[in-house]
Order: structure tokens, then C-alpha cells, then sequence
């Protein structure tokens, strides 16, 4: 058992005949209390400081801990966002690329609707060309036949007799 400055102070020597000073030990012991007082309460001050040092780093520690497993976690969230992303980003692509051979496609067949629709009108052009071709050819022809001079004689016939019935009425 550690003793105590009370231990210290109470100590009672015996005496002998040719013993220490009295008022030397007295005072020697008087220095040693108070050096063991103080000896004792800078213990209690470090043992005190020692705790509160330990509760800090139990605290620190668990902060740390915490710490790291919220890391862990925004890691592991991180990791699951860029995946999603990733499978996401690569849906969007699909669906794009979806979307452009559709558009294509339509595009395409419009294209070969167009072209034949402008193949049929082309053929229809060209027979329409044709046909009205022979037509001018044969009203030149019907115009260089001797027939409209006849025509045209005999509406002169005419025009006189209209005229003679005319006057006569």
C-alpha cells in the first residue's frame, strides 16, 4: 500500500541517544509531504487528463469509425450511381440508335416512294407528251388537207344565199 503524506506526517521515530536532529528531520520531513502532496496531485492531474484523453480518443475514434463507414457507403453509392448511369447512359444510346435506324428506315422508304412516284410521273409526262404530240400532228395534218378549202367555199355559198334570203324579206 503506497503511503500518504498523512502516513508521512504521523511517522513517529524513536529516539536514540545520539540520534538525528529533531527540528532537521522535521523540516526534511515537512519538504518530503509537501514534494509527495504535490507528486500526488500532479498524479491525480495526469490520471485526470489521461481519462479525458482517453474519453477524447474513444470519442475520436468512433468519429473515425463513423467516419469510414459513411465513406464506405458514399462509395458504395457512388459506385451504384455510375453503374446506373452507365446502364442508363447505354439504354439512351440504344433507344437513340433505335430512333435513328427508324428514322432512317422511314427516310429510306420515303425516299423510294418519292422515286417512283416521280418514275410514274415521268412515264405519265412522256405519254402525255406523246399523245399530245399526235394530237398536234394530226390536227397539222387535218389543217394541210384540201378539205378546209372546201369548207371554207362552201360557207361563202352559203353566207350569199343567207344574204339574197335576207334581202328579199
Amino acid at each position: 500500500m503506497p503511503l500518504t503524506p498523512l502516513d508521512i506526517h504521523n511517522k513517529e521515530f524513536t529516539r536514540s541517544f545520539r540520534g538525528y536532529d529533531e527540528d532537521e528531520v522535521n523540516e526534511f520531513l515537512d519538504q518530503v509531504i509537501k514534494d509527495y502532496e504535490a507528486v500526488l496531485r500532479e498524479k491525480k492531474d495526469l490520471f485526470e487528463q489521461v481519462s479525458a484523453l482517453d474519453e477524447k480518443l474513444e470519442h475520436f475514434t468512433n468519429i473515425e469509425e463513423t467516419l469510414n463507414k459513411s465513406i464506405l457507403v458514399a462509395q458504395e453509392s457512388a459506385d451504384e450511381v455510375r453503374r446506373n448511369a452507365q446502364k442508363e447512359s447505354q439504354l439512351i444510346v440504344k433507344e437513340a440508335e433505335k430512333n435513328a435506324n427508324r428514322i432512317v428506315n422511314e427516310a429510306l422508304s420515303k425516299s423510294r416512294k418519292v422515286m417512283m412516284e416521280m418514275e410514274e410521273l415521268k412515264k405519265q409526262a412522256s405519254v402525255y407528251k406523246m399523245r399530245f404530240k399526235m394530237l398536234i400532228e394530226a390536227q397539222m395534218e387535218m389543217l394541210q388537207t384540201d378539205d378546209w378549202e372546201e369548207l371554207a367555199e362552201e360557207g361563202e355559198v352559203d353566207e350569199q344565199a343567207l344574204f339574197s334570203e335576207q334581202g328579199q324579206s
